[in-house]
């Protein structure tokens, strides 16, 4: 399990947890916190996991995508091992709280989630086989948790570029809750909403398993395979229809 930080600090100041978040499911959240240097939104230009130069990207069609699925250090391994990926780089989002630190997020109360953001060549691998990476590596069926880990930070979210992303993400949620229910598994609990503001964590969680092969992961999946595709064909079709 991460170490959980149980008490909330900033620049060596107390700060009063006040007001309501306009989603009671993440309780009360800080509503502002002072700028603070781990706000930082950048992309390395050098990819340590996968030896990839940011200036290989140029000429290419570069595509992002984003999602929450547990504690982001085994979740940014998922996807840097996906072929076609060219950067990962993990974070805080879908919160309130402007440029939040681990610590902070850690408590609860900034509502953000941790996050793996992951550039992609759209020729080489898709959203919907970077969709697959998603399902079958974690439990969406478990609310605010991914095995030992609890809390808000760790919920299960596809955090959308696009309305074909939406849609793509809402076809394989679809489909793929009908094969985990028939393993006895419950309705899956994953939030589908459009990308909100990345916040970079700091250095030290970047690309963390590849510093640290054997550290702590603590992901693991339904078991329940989720085809190439799934349920997206169908949703299209159904919408050329209309």
């Amino acid at each position: 399990m991460k170490t959980f930080c149980s008490d909330y600090t900033s620049y060596g100041s107390t700060v009063a947890v006040t007001g309501l978040s306009s989603r009671p499911d993440l309780g009360p959240v800080i509503p502002s916190v002072p700028a603070n240097p781990h706000g930082r939104d950048h992309v390395a230009s050098f990819y340590n996991a996968n030896t990839t130069k940011r200036s290989s990207w140029k000429g290419r069609e570069i595509q992002t995508a984003m999602f929450g699925m547990g504690c982001f250090w085994g979740a940014e391994r998922k996807f840097w091992k996906q072929p076609g990926v060219f950067s990962t780089q993990v974070g805080y989002s879908a919160g309130y709280t402007k440029n939040p630190t681990y610590k902070e997020v850690c408590t609860g109360y900034t509502g953000h989630n941790e996050v793996v953001r992951v550039q992609f060549d759209p020729n080489n691998t898709s959203f919907v086989e970077l969709l697959k990476v998603f399902w079958e590596n974690h439990n969406p069926t478990q609310l605010n948790r991914q095995g030992n880990d609890q809390g808000t930070q760790y919920r299960s979210g596809i955090y959308y570029y696009s309305d074909e992303q939406k849609e793509e993400a809402l076809a394989t949620k679809e489909e793929y809750e009908k094969l985990i229910q028939a393993k006895g598994y419950e309705k899956i609990v994953t939030e589908i909403l459009p990308v909100a503001e990345f916040y970079y964590a700091e250095d030290y969680h970047q690309q963390y398993l590849h510093k640290n092969p054997n550290g702590y992961c603590g992901l693991g999946g339904t078991g329940v395979s989720c085809p190439i595709g799934l349920g997206v064909g169908k949703k299209k079709q159904g919408k050329s229809d209309l």
